[in-house]
This record gives C-alpha cells, sequence and structure tokens, in this order.
C-alpha cells in the first residue's frame, strides 16, 4: 500500500484544506485522476494521483486542514497482491494475496473509520460511512458553490446521471444567491494569498543570489507575420501576440537547459520537460503561476488554447494540482499594462523568470539608418548558483533570434 499525502502546490503553501472527496474505498484509479479538491489561499485545487491502483481508505475528513505531506488516502498499487471491495456502507475491506483479511471500517482491530481516520471505542456507535461520490463537471461544482447549493440534491441530467452546469442552475432559479458576508465561500481570500505570496518572495531573496539581465527585441517581424497569420483566421481563432515570445523561450530553453528546472537540497535538478508557469493576475487582486505543460513541443495554435484554458481556469479557481506544483520555469508578461520592463524575483525551488515588457516604438538603427520599430524588453532574472551571465546572455540572445524568424516557432 501507498499513502496518498497532502501535495505542496507551491513554495508558499504550508496546509491546504479538504473541500471534496471524489473517490471513495473501493474505487479504480489511475495515474492523472482527479480523487480530491484541495484549498489553499490560491483557491480550490483539484488534485490528482500520479500512481494506479485502489482506494483502500480515506483517511482525512472533508473539512480538515491539514499540514502538507499528512497522509489523506490510503491506495492499494497495481502491483499489489492485495485486493479491496467496498461493502454498501461504503467500508473497504482488504484482503491480501495469502488470504489474511483485514476490514478497514469501524470493526477493524485499529478502530479507525475508513473516511475520517477517528477512532471508536467498543459499544460507540460506528463514524457514518463516507458520503457517496457525485459526479459534476467543474463548473457545476463551482457555480453550485456559488449558489450555496448540495450538489448530491440536484439531479443530474449528462452522462452516468452527472450534473450539469445546466442542472444546477435550473435547480438556482428557485435559491437567490448569497448576500455579503453570509459565509459563502470565495475562489480564493487575497489577504491569505498576499501572505503566502510575501513569504514565497522573502524567502526568495534571501537565499537565492538573483542575477538580473536585459535586452531590447525588434519586434517587426513577428508583428507582420503575426498580422498576416491573423488576417485569415475568425476573431475567436487569432493568436496573442505572447505566444510567439512564450513559444520561442521555452526552444531557447533546449539551448540553455540549466535555467530550466529546480534547485533544492544544495544540488540543481535540470528538468527534461519545459512546462512554464505563467504569471496570471486574479479578479480582487493576487497573482498566480500555473504551468502551461511542454511548450517546447506543443504547436502555436496549442499554446494559445492551453494559454486561454489555463487562465480561465486560474481566474475561476479550478486548477489542477499538477499545474501547481511542476512549473519549471516562470514567465511574467507585462505587456498588456503598458509597463516596458519587469525584472521578476524567482519563484523557489526554480532557478529563473523572464519577463516581457509592453511592445513601444522605438527609434531603431536599420543598416545605418534610424528607422521607428516595434521593440520589446525582455529580462531575465537567474539563479547565480546555478548559472552565471554569459549563460543568461545566450538564452537571451537565442530568445531574440528565435523571434526574427517567428515562421518557424
Amino acid at each position: 500500500m501507498t499513502d496518498f499525502t497532502m501535495p505542496s502546490l507551491g513554495a508558499d503553501m504550508d496546509e491546504g484544506t479538504l473541500v471534496e472527496w471524489l473517490v471513495k474505498p473501493g474505487d479504480q484509479v489511475k495515474s492523472g485522476d482527479v480523487v480530491a479538491v484541495i484549498e489553499t489561499s490560491k483557491g480550490a485545487i483539484e488534485t490528482e494521483i500520479f500512481e494506479n491502483g485502489t482506494v483502500a481508505e480515506l483517511r482525512a475528513q472533508v473539512g480538515e486542514t491539514l499540514p502538507v505531506g499528512s497522509v489523506l488516502a490510503t491506495i492499494v498499487s497495481e502491483q499489489s497482491s492485495t485486493e479491496v471491495t467496498a461493502d454498501s456502507g461504503g467500508r473497504a475491506t482488504v484482503s491480501s494475496g495469502a488470504g489474511v483479511k483485514a476490514d478497514s471500517g469501524p470493526s477493524a482491530s485499529a478502530g479507525r473509520s475508513p473516511a475520517t481516520g477517528a477512532r471508536s471505542e467498543p459499544g460507540e456507535p460506528a463514524p457514518a460511512a463516507a458520503p457517496a461520490v457525485v459526479r459534476a463537471s467543474p463548473a457545476a461544482r463551482k457555480r453550485a458553490a456559488e449558489l450555496g447549493l448540495v450538489l448530491a440534491d440536484i439531479p443530474g441530467t449528462g452522462p452516468g446521471t452527472a450534473v450539469t452546469l445546466s442542472d444546477v442552475e435550473t435547480a438556482g432559479e428557485t435559491k437567490p444567491l448569497p448576500t455579503p458576508g453570509s459565509g459563502a465561500k470565495r475562489g480564493f481570500d487575497p489577504e491569505s494569498m498576499r501572505r503566502g505570496i510575501a513569504a514565497a518572495m522573502a524567502r526568495s531573496k534571501k537565499e537565492i543570489p538573483h542575477y538580473y539581465l536585459s535586452t531590447q527585441i525588434d519586434m517587426t517581424r513577428a508583428q507582420q507575420w503575426l498580422s498576416a497569420e491573423n488576417a485569415g483566421r475568425r476573431v475567436t481563432d487569432r493568436l496573442l501576440q505572447v505566444v510567439l515570445p512564450l513559444k520561442a523561450m521555452a526552444l531557447a530553453l533546449r539551448k540553455v537547459p540549466e535555467l530550466n528546472g529546480f534547485y533544492r537540497g544544495g544540488v540543481f535538478e535540470q528538468a527534461e520537460r519545459v512546462h512554464v508557469g505563467m504569471a496570471i493576475a486574479l479578479r480582487g487582486g493576487g497573482l498566480i503561476a500555473p504551468a502551461l505543460h511542454d511548450v517546447d513541443r506543443r504547436t502555436l495554435d496549442d499554446v494559445m488554447q492551453g494559454l486561454n484554458d489555463l487562465i480561465t481556469r486560474a481566474r475561476t479557481g479550478m486548477l489542477r494540482s499538477s499545474e501547481m506544483s511542476d512549473p519549471t520555469i516562470t514567465l511574467s508578461n507585462m505587456g498588456e499594462t503598458g509597463v516596458e520592463g519587469i525584472f521578476g524575483v524567482i519563484y523557489p525551488p526554480q532557478v529563473a523568470i523572464v519577463g516581457l515588457g509592453t511592445v513601444v516604438e522605438r527609434p531603431w538603427v536599420v543598416e545605418g539608418r534610424v528607422e521607428v520599430r516595434p521593440v520589446m524588453q525582455a529580462t531575465l532574472s537567474a539563479d547565480h548558483r546555478v548559472s552565471d551571465g554569459h549563460r543568461g546572455a545566450i538564452f537571451l540572445k537565442t530568445l531574440e533570434k528565435l523571434l526574427q524568424a517567428p515562421e518557424a516557432l
């Protein structure tokens, strides 16, 4: 058996609150399945499991706030000879390959409830069984929480009687929206998020010897190519300018891989894949940087679609744990704000952050004559324990070169 534990979803997370179980004892799970919803200062995060097996025991109650690393559930892996079954009351029975059986319900020798982890004494009533899991789309769950509705009370019309967004809207027509101060749960707590950001950034500036580099990039060819490319597209299918430096940045990391990875325990761990953490400003304040996975391997259209999806889910509190725990480098794009440059603070345990400013018209010398060109400032903040200014300069130069041939991205 293995333990499914409270994940660390960033350097600023010390604990999380279990909001919802999406599995029950006896359920089969596979790597990548969302099994729980964890509330952090960054919002409700859909938390995945990364092994194949069977849920043997739920050891945390919904509503519990637990430190990172706390055991939430026990999983029997596929390789194990142990078998897990669940009775009608939601209790799991674990059978070993040798034929020895142990009931993980209230009558087990440890006296532990599978759903709560609580102990029961002889003669005391058994703890309540784990509640039935309600199948629902993420949008339906979010809307139900906003309306203060209980998913289990809503008839589902989706596949397998799953509750859909329209089911929730229908159920909510007779129920008024929660009023301010009524205790309705928000997507995230701005004050708590700000404290988390402060702790992570203070740690970064204290522990990481930053060095900073900056360059100006002529965006003429990039903008010309983008305009021509978007001319034949529907408005909803057009590419935003940010996807070009985003893809170029990921490709440049292949040449300077020491900027892509983590510094932990005094050792640099180079990442094999490029997962770019996108700094996203949240409505109402706060900042979050979930990962856009495998950017160097994706087409520009795929990057654009992935970016739109990531921003939407970040601002509606529907991110996944893998997106919060595995960014290998961060990009902070200030293009929409009008700011010309940003020198970012590295988010530990990452070792670099790239900043992009807004594109502005500047005098530019071309073949001995001065022209007005669209120019973007790109900056790099990097960890001097892992790389130096020469390697950082190669990265920025490679980024600039790639943006001069946007058709190849």
